[in-house]
């Protein structure tokens, strides 16, 4: 079974990235600022379910890819340790662009809002690395069942993930507002989730577990 520290860690790393500017914090600040509250929360429907893509392939393979070769395991570590510290570099970086400045959208159709959250989601190169890389740096092999380890793993990130999109879906108005009168409370978000991202990405480096143990 998954230990607290492994689910307080996902959650940390899960908080840290949705609170990140990233495709789809702007694709959905921008929808709802554009089209409305329920456009956003369609478009949030879709990204869910590309969240839950991610998670069903992990899930299945993880085990299989790192019992065959240990040292994937290490390489997918130091890569994801180094893809926190380039999101780290990118929220506190001079000349930053807040997700709370959108580009206006052309009004789309419900069906187009899911596709477009889903794609979204999938081409996501922030949400590829953390399932590739980032979760399975929280599955103990000693605990055995590695797949349900990484499904429950998964399935907080997506709880932590869908609630604070959804939050920012129906109060992207405000916060855009809000930012804008007071730029200085955008500099510190970005310097204080720079700080946790920088704090994780060594905590995975100087990490020295292994996969040796791994079995299916």
């Amino acid at each position: 079974m998954v230990s607290i520290d492994a689910l307080v860690g996902i959650g940390l790393v899960a908080l840290g990235l949705v609170l990140t500017p990233g495709p789809n914090m702007i694709y959905l600040v921008s929808r709802s600022i554009t089209q409305g509250r329920r456009a956003g929360l369609i478009s949030l429907m879709g990204v869910a379910t590309g969240f839950f893509v991610y998670l069903t392939a992990v899930a299945a393979g993880i085990v299989t890819v790192f019992a065959l070769v240990p040292a994937v395991y290490t390489v997918i570590k130091l890569a994801g340790a180094a893809y926190l510290l380039w999101l780290a570099w990118q929220a506190v970086r001079p000349g930053g662009v807040s997700a709370f400045a959108p580009k206006e959208l052309t009004v789309d159709p419900p069906r187009k809002l899911f596709t477009m959250g889903l794609i979204t989601n999938l081409l996501n190169p922030k949400i590829a690395i953390l399932y590739v890389s980032l979760l399975p740096q929280f599955v103990d092999p000693a605990r055995g069942q590695v797949a349900l380890q990484s499904l429950m793993l998964g399935l907080t990130q997506i709880c932590i993930a869908l609630t604070v999109n959804a939050l920012i879906v129906l109060t992207a108005g405000t916060v855009a507002a809000f930012l804008a009168r007071r730029p200085r409370w955008l500099s510190a978000q970005r310097y204080v989730m720079g700080t946790v991202l920088a704090g994780l990405a060594l905590h995975l480096a100087a990490d020295r577990s292994t996969a040796a143990a791994l079995k299916p």
